[in-house]
């Protein structure tokens, strides 16, 4: 596998959209916080390196990443931003409780996504051991952070291309009489 050895954070703010009128969201778990801070410091350094200021960002800390889509879900129903970042660290333990939290963070923040028509970006690490989630938050892996705030800036400009401001959607399941 030729991307695992890969440092893909150094290509990820290339050709970046102009972030300057948009509005973000970052949640961000406090479990495992050097590298989720680390995480977040990324994506902060690339919306901004991107135009966004920082008052059109939101910082919501939560305790960890099973609330990350809670938060989500939150922002989207009461902000109008262009793309949530949800930035968490879930190790492999001892346990099954690795698995549970990271497919029920994962499928949540998609929801978030599909319910509230506004990009989600899964910016949690899912490693075997404390060592990789450092090599990924700022290591020989890059900052997954950058490319979480990457995968954000493009993610606002498809959805302005593709649902603008007077975009109407229409419920197909509203009865017009």
């Amino acid at each position: 596998m030729a991307a695992k050895q890969k440092n893909l954070s150094s290509s990820a703010d290339q050709s970046l959209p102009d972030g300057s009128d948009l509005y973000f969201a970052i949640v961000v778990s406090d479990w495992n916080s050097e590298i989720t801070d680390a995480l977040y410091k990324g994506a902060m350094k690339t919306l901004k390196a991107s135009g966004v200021e920082e008052n059109n960002i939101i910082t919501v800390r939560v305790p960890g990443s099973y609330e990350l889509p809670q938060a989500a879900a939150m922002l989207a129903e009461t902000q109008s931003l262009n793309a949530i970042i949800c930035i968490g660290c879930v190790i492999q333990g001892e346990t099954r409780h690795f698995e549970f939290i990271s497919q029920a963070v994962a499928q949540n923040c998609m929801k978030v996504a599909l319910d509230h028509f506004t990009p989600v970006i899964f910016g949690v690490l899912t490693t075997d051991t404390f060592e990789q989630a450092k090599d990924r938050a700022g290591g020989k892996h890059g900052n997954k952070g950058v490319e979480a705030a990457a995968a954000a800036l493009r993610m606002a400009e498809l959805k302005d291309l593709m649902m603008p401001d007077d975009f109407d959607l229409v419920d197909p399941f509203d009865d017009p009489w």
